[in-house]
């Protein structure tokens, strides 16, 4: 039996903000000064339309922020963070500021994190935390000036719910949290500070007590999820080691719609505050085949429309396979978190945030498809419309290609429209260099090749006319995504 949907092409539509495109995440800091990290940057800011960029790591030692000279005093230089902040401003992006990790100048411990080993204890001293970070606003005003940064938004840590991302408590987290705050505000009340940046959707009814209890102000809420945080998510007993060894046991296994779940408590629980999850995929785990495959496309497009009026930002997690937290990568297809390749090659993910970023701003009710994996987005944009049809399902679970019917009430009977696929064999790099031979280090020939196979494939599709306008027929395979553009 064919899937069926229904779209009056006369309905006016609702308000479709485009609040994916808010931010993206990257890499660390560090990063930024590479001529590599910008280039794929500048291309995801053109092409898919994100605003701002978060990434980890700005007042880390290699950015060279915070350091005690030979006398034992501190110094600040803030040169590498002008020379980032300068470029994004320069292609129309912005900051999306994390306040981590600490300078060992200012440390209390010596753990770290990641292949760069970015320090994770609380402050030695309270007071050196808050000078350093009301020089550093102080600066970032006289340089940009009030207006500009006023637009940003400054979130407090990463993931201080994890033991292997903050080596202290909550409480200590809660007083980090404060102090920064304090700092920020001193120089301009307006400037947007928020948290806790947790994971799993965590701490966010404890942060918002904290802050009632101690009038310590707060402007947004921030988070993170992933579906494969399933386990954790529903058993906050668990300990990271516990929870990683249930992920291995079970496959990553989660229940479809799971990131719907997870964003509806979270938006329940911010209350009235703007809602931000600054980091989120199709897996947590790195690295993971799936986040290179049609797979994480289709659990994209899903996620986007179902989040829809729930958030005011949503990060993916990140832009780029150019990531550093484990060492660098060096296969063009090692299961890495990114949009693109190392090489600036598009993922099938990068092909859906494109179709994502021409979709219109209003949506348009979708009737039908009901006990389907097979669902569908319609968007009005100016005198066009464009539906967004995916077929996911989680992994392992049965999803077979679906025969697909699209009613147009009202529309024309002559009506043709522009059908374009990401599927596996369409908009699928991987399989080209699996073809290829899988080379680690695919040469210029080989990687235009590989370009090549990341492009979409389009084709016209024409309309039959029925009794109430027309109607659309196609074929959707497993994890697919059919973008059906029409005039």
């Amino acid at each position: 039996m064919p899937i069926e949907f229904f779209v009056d092409t006369k309905d006016a539509g609702t308000p479709f903000p485009h609040y994916w495109e808010k931010c993206v995440g990257s890499c660390h800091a560090i990063m930024g000064t590479r001529a590599d990290w910008r280039d794929q940057l500048e291309k995801c800011h053109h092409e898919l339309g994100f605003q701002y960029v978060r990434f980890h790591g700005l007042l880390n030692d290699e950015m060279s922020v915070c350091k005690k000279d030979a006398s034992g005093s501190l110094y600040y230089s803030f040169f590498n963070i002008d020379s980032i902040f300068d470029f994004l401003l320069k292609i129309g992006m912005k900051p999306f500021i994390e306040l981590s990790f600490m300078p060992a100048a200012l440390a209390s411990g010596a753990a770290t994190v990641f292949h760069y080993k970015a320090n994770i204890t609380p402050p030695a001293d309270y007071a050196q935390w808050e000078t350093l970070i009301k020089t550093l606003i102080q600066h970032l005003l006289e340089r940009y000036g009030l207006v500009e940064v006023r637009s940003w938004f400054f979130e407090v840590w990463n993931e201080p719910n994890l033991k292997f991302f903050w080596a202290a408590t909550q409480e200590e987290y809660f007083k980090l949290y404060k102090h920064a705050v304090q700092a920020i505000k001193s120089v301009d009340g307006s400037l947007r500070v928020g948290g806790p940046a947790t994971s799993i959707n965590a701490w966010i009814p404890d942060m918002l007590e904290f802050c009632r209890q101690t009038d310590t102000p707060i402007d947004f809420v921030s988070t993170h999820h992933y579906p494969t945080d399933d386990p954790l998510w529903k058993n906050s007993e668990l300990s990271m080691e516990e929870f990683f060894q249930q992920f291995e046991h079970e496959m990553g296994k989660y229940e479809r719609g799971i990131l719907r779940k997870m964003t509806g408590r979270a938006r329940a629980e911010a209350g009235d505050l703007p809602l931000y999850y600054t980091e989120w995929n199709s897996s947590a785990m790195l690295p993971d085949p799936i986040h290179d495959e049609t797979y994480s496309a289709a659990l994209v497009a899903k996620t986007i429309a179902d989040n829809d009026g729930l958030v005011q930002g949503y990060s993916f997690w990140t832009f780029s396979d150019l990531f550093e937290e484990n060492g660098q990568f060096s296969e063009p297809f090692h299961g890495g978190f990114g949009l693109q390749t190392i090489q600036g090659i598009p993922k099938p993910t990068y092909r859906v945030f494109e179709m994502l970023h021409k979709l219109g701003d209003k949506r348009i009710r979708v009737n039908g498809g009901a006990d389907s994996t097979v669902e569908m987005l319609a968007v009005k944009k100016d005198a066009s419309l464009t539906l967004l049809v995916y077929n996911h399902n989680v992994l392992g679970a049965e999803i077979p290609a679906e025969q697909v019917f699209i009613t147009l009430n009202g529309a024309i009977p002559s009506t043709t429209g522009l059908i374009t696929r990401i599927d596996e064999g369409s908009a699928n790099p991987k399989q080209k260099w699996i073809e290829l031979g899988q080379p680690a280090y695919p040469n210029h020939k080989e990687l235009a090749e590989i370009e090549h196979a990341s492009l979409p494939i389009s084709s016209e599709l024409k309309a039959e006319p029925n009794a109430v306008g027309c109607i659309l027929r196609f074929i959707i395979p497993p994890h697919g995504i059919v973008s059906i553009v029409l005039n």
